[in-house]
């Protein structure tokens, strides 16, 4: 049997996670009273149940003690009930935007609290349980698919679960640096390609524009350290409990230099056979003229 209690930020994809689940075969309660949760377990243990597959939803703006769910958690576990916790997670600044998109007031705020207030008071509430999850996936910049994929990967295809997510974004220093990278790094001291005319239209995901790029030693020389540093970085993180690194790639318009850099960091990385996530992003790629 496998029993899964999701849980997480209000606006972090929660819904979704336990709408992707009960696609993917699960039986599926959202919400349930935490007074009920008890007596649910025992009837989807019975020996004749036929449920083998359980999501259960858990949701803070119903005003349940958290600090109950955790004890519920511990107790089915001593019990051999074997109980793991996803916690759907979002950084404040997409909260804020995703709820401002919705018009929707934070099921935490109170009359005349900001929206970060709510945001706040929720990430208290919920504190303890994150301490406890078993798996916690960061939606801030995870597209529909890509969540999917790694639900699908960790409840369905019960492959190993990655507590770290690298995600490798180009960008252009022109359009400004991605306000959630971690690690930023400038590659405008490479020959600029946008000066060549039969290459200036094209972008890093064309191979003229690599070989030239990958052509001069610098290019190399600078790949190979930046590979070497991120397999000494990332070990750490994963340690700390990190659960999501953004390593961004400059040039000055996001479309040659930090392309090419980018796809040949991920391929390194991806063949590495790391414990981590990755994905790869071209950030202004789409402002290639």
């Amino acid at each position: 049997m496998r029993f899964v209690i999701v849980t997480g930020m209000s606006g972090g994809g929660k819904a979704t996670a336990i709408h992707m689940l009960e696609d993917a075969g699960y039986y599926c309660v959202d919400n349930l009273p935490v007074s009920l949760i008890g007596k649910f377990t025992e009837l989807i243990t019975m020996p004749d149940s036929e449920i083998n597959k359980v999501v259960l939803g858990i949701d803070s703006r119903a005003g349940q003690s958290f600090e109950t769910v955790v004890g519920i958690i511990d107790s089915l576990k001593e019990k051999g009930i074997p109980v793991e916790v996803l916690f759907m997670d979002t950084s404040d600044q997409v909260l804020i935007k995703r709820y401002k998109e919705s018009r929707r007031i934070h099921p935490m705020n109170e009359p005349g609290d900001m929206l970060e207030t709510g945001i706040a008071r929720e990430r208290e509430v919920l504190k303890e349980i994150k301490s406890k999850a078993d798996y916690i996936i960061d939606t801030s910049s995870l597209l529909t698919r890509e969540l999917k994929e790694e639900l699908d990967r960790i409840f369905v295809k019960n492959e190993g679960y990655n507590s770290l997510m690298v995600s490798i974004v180009s960008f252009g220093f022109k359009y400004g640096i991605p306000s959630d990278a971690d690690l930023v790094f400038d590659v405008r001291f490479l020959p600029n390609p946008y000066y060549i005319e039969d290459l200036k239209r094209k972008t890093g995901n064309d191979k003229e524009v690599q070989d030239y790029v990958k052509s001069f030693p610098a290019c190399a020389e600078f790949v190979d350290k930046l590979e070497d540093m991120l397999n000494f970085l990332i070990p750490g993180y994963v340690q700390e409990g990190k659960y999501q690194l953004v390593v961004a790639i400059g040039c000055t318009g996001g479309q040659h230099r930090s392309v090419t850099i980018a796809n040949e960091i991920y391929e390194r990385l991806k063949n590495s056979g790391g414990n981590y996530g990755l994905k790869l992003a071209h950030k202004d790629i789409k402002n290639a003229r």
